[in-house]
């Protein structure tokens, strides 16, 4: 028998309703779990995401795609396959796709956390037979603080920084972790100036309605005198670019999953690190899977061979499947120093980003 999605060198392919899941070539028809660049490529025909991914994808792959937006739950019929998307809690808009053909269920969770952070949806387990998981983080040393803490830390570190003359320039992916950290610190009491880079999804996210707080975004034209003890957001690519000297003196934070690694933090000579990640930590991963009382479950970029094997262990049949997610986000190759026994199988190095 046909399963009901397959692997191939397009990406994950379901047969029967003639459709792949965040391919990464062109293809006819794309179900897209959200709209980071790994999972979202330019040049297929027809796109069919989340209502709240719409205007992301528009951002990134232009105004004019083909694109098809559905809410959490609606279910959609294609050659006798049901497809519907399910929250997964990973940036706004992100989706698990549910595919059902005859009685088998199977569920592709995209990129997923199991904690609320107020801003991209609550993850919801789907049951199935069979899963497919991203395991990013999926190694027992990675387990996330509550979110409260970790932005209990950042505040701290803002008003330490800020009692010392200097500003607090943060490192954050542009779209994800830059929005969840404007949402938690919105009532902060002090100006919050944004990289190009960030204030472009922003500003598409505020016309959206969603309840982020007003930024300024830095131009040649911002008065270093403004900036002084602000609060300023940046993508990883401005590390260590001349853009940063205007801030003098400030202190360097960088928010990542990767911070949870000693001397990670070190290594991209910062003055602090925070453990913030858009991922599922270990915990989190092993909650997924348990949830979805999946009897198959395969494993994909990130650590998946190992996560693979400790499914495998406590009883669960496990396969680690080799895609081409995990390039964009926290998985970045590019800010991912080298770290030997800390190497994910998409090829890419614990370390840093996002």
């Amino acid at each position: 028998m046909t399963p009901v999605l397959q692997f191939t060198d397009k990406g994950i392919y379901c047969p029967a309703g003639d459709f792949y899941i965040d391919p990464w070539q062109p293809v006819p028809r794309a179900v897209i779990t959200h709209a980071h660049s790994d999972h979202a490529r330019l040049g297929n025909q027809h796109y069919l995401c989340h209502l709240e991914s719409v205007p992301l994808l528009q951002l990134r792959l232009g105004a004019d795609i083909s694109v098809q937006g559905i809410p959490y739950g609606e279910t959609l019929r294609y050659n006798g396959v049901s497809i519907s998307l399910h929250p997964a809690g990973h940036i706004i808009g992100s989706a698990q796709v549910r595919v059902q053909q005859g009685n088998e269920v199977w569920v592709v969770s995209g990129d997923y956390k199991v904690e609320n952070d107020g801003l991209s949806g609550q993850f919801e387990p789907v049951p199935c037979q069979v899963f497919i998981t991203e395991s990013t983080f999926g190694l027992p040393i990675y387990n996330w603080q509550p979110q409260a803490m970790i932005f209990g830390d950042i505040r701290k570190w803002i008003y330490e920084n800020q009692q010392a003359g200097k500003s607090s320039l943060l490192l954050a992916y542009s779209l994800g972790k830059a929005q969840r950290l404007l949402f938690n610190l919105k009532d902060l009491d002090t100006p919050i100036f944004a990289h190009g880079a960030i204030d472009v999804p922003h500003q598409v996210l505020l016309a959206q309605g969603y309840p982020l707080p007003p930024i300024q975004r830095i131009t040649p034209d911002t008065p270093k005198a403004d900036l002084k003890k602000s609060v300023i957001i940046a993508p990883p690519s401005a590390a260590g670019t001349p853009w940063m000297r205007r801030f003098n003196p400030y202190a360097l934070g960088i928010c990542s999953g990767w911070m949870q690694v000693r001397g990670s933090m070190r290594r991209r000579n910062a003055d602090a690190g925070f453990a913030l990640s858009d991922h599922a930590d270990w915990s989190g991963l092993l909650q997924a899977v348990k949830a979805t009382g999946a009897e198959k479950v395969f494993t994909t970029h990130g650590f998946s061979s190992a996560f693979a094997r400790y499914l495998q262990e406590n009883g669960i049949e496990a396969e680690a499947i080799k895609t081409a997610f995990g390039t964009e986000d926290e998985e970045a190759p590019e800010e991912a120093p080298q770290e030997a026994n800390l190497t994910p199988d998409n090829g890419t190095a614990a370390g840093e980003s996002e």
